[in-house]
């Protein structure tokens, strides 16, 4: 007996980030047919962000449904922590053992896809597909993308982020910034281009903080080291938009004189960087309930559901949640429409994303005390 509630009907997935790729996977392993629009131009296109791991309970759990977790393990690197102050001393370092290698490895984004698409049917994935509009027409969903394409589906998946502009049918809560701001700079060859701040890394994630200011490290993220300086929103910037991201040289110099009483080994950091992106953090409120009058079915999973900032490490680990939950409720037969499995989801997402959102924002106003102490936040 097939209990697949999607058996001849049309899924259309927006966004083919990691939530909407495994929630694909998880389909088309039922046998779903499944589409996956995506606004990037090919699956070579670069995604900017760092490194992401998944948790043991989360988004490992999902991985393992979707048969993928050893390949994520392949792929993935286990990798320790160094704690240093401003003047560039390691305060204590935490290494890898055998018990916690496979905790939460750090993965970059792009390989993570490679990993995910790599899992699903050529031409699942449609790409330079930029999602404009979406309404009823005839008992069907129509997806109006840019350039005058148009698609229909039976049921639509909004899984394209955080600022996803097709949520109205299903919440009309609005995306908020919550004060703080990441930089995020990119070191090709670091190594070779800051090799003082490479070797105090020493293989691991490092991870400072002074006078209301903290950095976070990777070494490893494609070649590059990645990393972010985190801040509270400064008064005389219009809605975080206080740099020029293009003009390296002034995103330097901003950080230069931000940081200017941490060591050199961070300055020359700073001055090896060549690409600059930053944005202030957001997220979605799920205070209050969704719309139940919705013309057909259709659910939010991911960060378009509960964007959060990333102080606790949850986003994609709940977004991956998500996907395992709705995949489950639409194939396991307990329900009888779409509608009742979308419905059981949500209530249940409501209750596990909310609390993931609440620790979120306790750790964002501790991180951003001036006296904030990554020794102490680690230990307690």
């Amino acid at each position: 007996m097939n209990n697949n509630l999607l058996k001849g009907k049309k899924t259309a997935i927006i966004g083919a980030g990691p939530v909407g790729l495994t929630m694909a996977r998880l389909l088309q392993q039922n046998g779903t047919e499944i589409t996956v629009y995506e606004r990037d131009k090919n699956s070579d296109a670069r995604i900017w962000g760092g490194t992401l791991d998944l948790h043991k309970v989360s988004g490992q759990k999902a991985l393992k449904k979707a048969g993928l977790l050893e390949k994520y393990y392949e792929m993935s690197i286990p990798m320790g922590i160094n704690i240093a102050n401003e003047k560039g001393e390691i305060l204590i370092s935490k290494e890898v053992t055998p018990e916690n290698k496979l905790d939460n490895p750090e993965i970059n984004r792009n390989d993570l896809r490679k990993i995910l698409l790599e899992s699903l049917k050529d031409d699942t994935v449609i790409w330079d597909r930029k999602l404009i509009n979406l309404e009823e027409n005839n008992g069907k969903w129509l997806l109006q993308f840019e350039n005058n394409y148009n698609e229909t589906a039976d049921f639509v998946i909004v899984a394209n982020g955080g600022m996803s502009k097709v949520r109205k049918y299903i919440t009309d809560t609005e995306v908020e910034d919550t004060g703080t701001f990441i930089l995020q700079g990119d070191v090709p060859q670091p190594e070779i281009n800051c090799p003082e701040f490479y070797q105090l890394c020493d293989g691991k994630r490092l991870m400072s903080s002074h006078g209301g200011n903290l950095l976070i490290a990777n070494p490893y993220n494609n070649d590059a080291l990645t990393y972010g300086i985190i801040f509270k929103i400064p008064e005389n910037w219009n809605n975080g938009n206080g740099l020029n991201f293009k003009n390296t040289e002034e995103v330097i110099d901003f950080l230069s004189h931000k940081l200017s009483d941490w060591n050199i080994v961070y300055q020359k950091l700073f001055q090896a960087t060549t690409f600059f992106i930053g944005l202030p953090t957001r997220k979605i409120s799920l205070n209050k309930p969704w719309k139940t009058n919705r013309p057909l079915p259709i659910t939010l999973i991911g960060d378009a559901a509960h964007l959060m900032p990333p102080f606790a490490g949850q986003g994609v680990n709940i977004g991956l949640v998500d996907a395992l939950y709705l995949s489950e409720n639409l194939m396991n037969g307990q329900f009888q429409t779409i509608e009742e499995a979308i419905c059981a989801y949500e209530e249940e997402m409501f209750v596990y994303a909310k609390q993931a959102q609440t620790e979120s924002a306790e750790n964002e106003q501790e991180m951003r005390n001036p006296d904030f102490s990554f020794l102490k936040f680690m230990n307690h």
